[in-house]
């Protein structure tokens, strides 16, 4: 009887022990299940992580397109001038009949933007750089290598460093790249400590030295700055140290951006085709461009500003200004004309047209393209810098030859209302 009470017991006691054993083995197994799935989870989190980072540099670098291509487009205020305007003091003129690269021979064309290159790292304007030149005239040009007239006006220098960066990013031929940075170096030193650019630098003695908004220069400069700092994936040769420089160059250009917009009868409005390098006022440029509120290239200036992301509140504050300012402005039942006249000839141009004002209650609104400060009347001048309110007072030569009403401010119309309900929802 003793014997089987132990047994029991023992049976009892045995099967207590392998119950604890079986648990503990199946906890067991489940921790170690556990932790091989939290080993997947952090794997997977890593792996996610790493791909996200992958996809915003992605996004940040732009996604690489095939560059096939110069465009000309940038290039054609210089092609035109070139041809249209014989200048002795260019290295050399346009000759009837020379053959032009296609815009696919991507080398020799940026072999031109080297020959036409200048010791400091800029361009002169009003040369087809896509032309195939002769041999007489690329000795002319090489020669002039140190004769500085390098300019940013008529899209100068930050095309020219565009297309080289395209260039190198299709050949890997170093000269394209050290050509590019070279540029880039000139618009640095070019840049004054305000932000602002000149038109030409060196600095000459005349309005040239303005901070100048007039034909794209500092747009042109930003829109470039822009592109290397949002990655775009032509620029990838550009180290991060000298991308810093170049980040600070185009903070300082926005700053120049805002401080220069016109604050007239206690309103900001838009900006001057030129302002004071010292003062940021306006100013005059040339003879027959009054120190005035510059739709035109007001315009063009809104349309970058948009074009930036997060921009910051300043930045608004300056795009809905100008909104105001364009809708203030407009001008209603009016269109310009071209109408045929007899030709005349005059220092500047053959003219074998006119223009005429013509009251149409069916036309699109217009702006002119400066207005007199304080006034905002539709301000108009000729080349004796006599400034007149009406469009008949122009002489025709100016008349004929330059564009006093635009309809760029309407593509800041259009395009705002989706901008505003991007960035400015609440405003």
């Amino acid at each position: 009887m003793l014997i089987g009470s132990e047994l029991r017991r023992t049976s009892k006691n045995d099967f207590e022990y392998l119950f604890d054993l079986k648990f503990t083995l199946r906890l067991m197994s489940f921790n170690i299940q556990l932790q091989k799935m939290l080993l997947f989870l952090k794997a997977s989190v890593v792996i996610l992580f790493v791909l996200f980072t992958q996809i915003v540099s992605a996004q940040k670098t732009s996604p690489v397109q095939p560059f096939t291509s110069v465009d000309p487009e940038p290039f054609a205020d210089n092609t035109n001038h070139w041809y249209s305007i014989y200048d002795k003091s260019n290295m050399i003129n346009a000759m009837p009949g020379r053959p032009h690269y296609k815009p696919t021979e991507i080398t020799n064309i940026a072999d031109n933007l080297l020959l036409f290159q200048k010791s400091n790292g800029g361009w002169p304007k009003n040369y087809d750089f896509f032309a195939i030149l002769t041999d007489k005239q690329k000795d002319t040009v090489k020669a002039a290598k140190n004769l500085i007239n390098t300019t940013f006006d008529n899209g100068n220098t930050y095309t020219q460093i565009a297309a080289l960066a395209i260039a190198y990013t299709v050949t890997n031929i170093e000269k394209y790249k050290l050509a590019a940075l070279k540029g880039l170096d000139f618009i640095l030193a070019a840049q004054y400590n305000n932000g602002g650019w000149p038109q030409y630098f060196p600095l000459e003695k005349k309005y040239s030295r303005l901070i100048t908004y007039n034909d794209g220069v500092i747009k042109g400069i930003m829109q470039l700055l822009k592109d290397i700092n949002d990655g775009k994936p032509q620029y990838a040769f550009i180290d991060n140290k000298y991308r810093e420089k170049l980040k600070v160059a185009f903070d300082k250009g926005m700053d120049c951006i805002i401080k220069t917009q016109i604050i007239d009868n206690g309103k900001p409005t838009a900006w001057c085709q030129q302002h004071d390098e010292v003062t940021l006022k306006p100013s005059w440029a040339r003879k027959y461009e009054a120190a005035s509120i510059c739709n035109k290239e007001s315009a063009e200036l809104v349309l970058f500003l948009m074009s930036i992301d997060y921009p910051k509140k300043e930045i608004i504050d300056a795009i809905q200004n100008a909104v105001v300012w364009f809708k203030e402005s407009k001008i209603l039942n009016t269109v310009v004309k071209r109408v045929a006249a007899p030709k005349t000839n005059t220092p500047y141009k053959v003219s074998v047209s006119d223009k005429i004002v013509v009251m149409d209650s069916a036309a699109p609104p217009i702006w002119s393209r400066f207005y007199e400060l304080k006034t905002h009347r539709p301000l108009f001048c000729n080349r004796d810098s006599k400034l007149v309110y009406t469009f008949a007072e122009v002489e025709r030569e100016r008349r004929d030859g330059y564009a006093w009403y635009v309809y760029t401010p309407q593509e800041v119309l259009d395009r705002y209302p989706q901008w505003q309900k991007k960035w400015a929802p609440e405003r």
